[in-house]
């Protein structure tokens, strides 16, 4: 029987690319069941927390890459047919999937999805500057719209997050009285007394955005279903959505899901936010109309993005991992950059009321 690939992070501390040997001898095998040879495989990548990896391999019929998929078989499955789909039904700019010998998308070995693509040879970042953002938002609501129309092929999970969302804001209003718990159990830590200091404030805006949740056009999205959702990303940024020769790709679709779309564009605006220090409106608006250009924005799309702006959503990204190791984490380093969080955080409001006049009647 074969070996289960287990996460392999504890083993190697000191190499950024190390990969098991049982883990690299199951490639091999892999690679048998394919129609070309290898001449050389590099390691590029690894998720060795969750146990994935990625190779580059050189072949005898051009440049591939191997993926080994972290997640469960039946889950990589519809990552894989929604990549499948983009490329043979829309045309869109996603690495084509090559088949093995006898047809088939994958190989499953170790418990484990594994998978060869096209390697795209002259792929390079976009600058993070406002141009470049731009370019990239333009990708995503291309991305967006050219995902509408997929359905799961036989065998893979429906993967599917429309209905989460009063769940997630749940979640992190109850998240977020964890953190007070061991900011309390913890108070001589440095950053314990900066946590606590915000808590309640943040969890009332959590209140107040499961509020207009609730009265808001959500469950009317949800009960379309996902015939007319559209895939998010969930991991959209600069490493992911690259240009090439032909134009902007959209690579590593491991963890796509049916979702409000919208979301994707929400991360990316946080992200450019706290890239940036600072709130800025002009710059969210040419993201925005950037987007639009490519998918155009629905006054209910609109109103879920402001809706999903207005959590704390970066307070909460660097805070929730304290709960693994309190001692460690609450340091003086996430002190100082909590303090310029909490000044964005404040930053946010009046930006989003001025968005919101962006739309008839106002959302927020």
């Amino acid at each position: 029987m074969t070996e289960q690939i287990k996460p392999w992070s504890q083993e190697n501390a000191l190499d950024s690319l190390y990969v098991p040997t049982y883990i690299e001898d199951m490639a091999q095998q892999v690679l048998k069941f394919y129609d070309f040879d290898v001449h050389q495989m590099t390691v590029m990548a690894i998720k060795d927390v969750q146990g994935g990896a990625i190779w580059k391999i050189d072949t005898n019929k051009g440049p591939f890459s191997l993926k080994l998929l972290h997640r469960r078989p039946t889950r990589s499955r519809f990552s894989l047919g929604a990549q499948e789909y983009l490329v043979n039904e829309k045309n869109a700019r996603v690495p084509t999937i090559i088949k093995t010998k006898k047809g088939q998308n994958d190989v499953e070995m170790g418990g484990k999805v594994w998978f060869v693509a096209k390697w795209i040879e002259t792929l390079h970042g976009l600058p993070q500057d406002l141009e470049g953002t731009k370019k990239l938002c333009y990708a995503l609501g291309e991305f967006h719209k050219l995902s509408k129309g997929y359905v799961r092929p036989e065998g893979a999970e429906n993967v599917s997050r429309i209905h989460r969302w009063p769940r997630t804001y749940e979640r992190m209003e109850k998240k977020l009285g964890w953190f007070g718990d061991i900011a309390n159990a913890y108070n001589e830590m440095p950053a314990s007394s900066t946590i606590l200091s915000v808590l309640d404030m943040y969890q009332e805006q959590v209140r107040q955005a499961r509020k207009r949740l609730e009265s808001s056009s959500y469950n009317e999205i949800v009960s379309k279903g996902t015939q007319e959702a559209s895939l998010v990303h969930q991991d959209y940024g600069w490493s992911n959505a690259q240009m090439a020769e032909d134009g902007m790709w959209v690579i590593d679709l491991d963890g796509v899901s049916y979702d409000i779309a919208i979301r994707d564009l929400r991360k990316l605006i946080i992200d450019r936010m706290h890239f940036l220090e600072v709130w800025d409106i002009n710059w969210i608006r040419e993201m925005i109309e950037a987007y639009d250009q490519a998918n155009p924005i629905t006054d209910e799309d609109y109103e879920m993005l402001l809706i999903d702006l207005s959590l704390p959503n970066l307070f909460y990204k660097n805070v929730k991992h304290i709960i693994y190791s309190p001692t460690t984490l609450m340091n003086s380093e996430l002190e100082q950059e909590l303090q310029l969080i909490i000044d964005l955080e404040k930053q946010k409001w009046p930006v989003l009321e001025e968005l919101a006049k962006n739309r008839k009647g106002g959302i927020i």
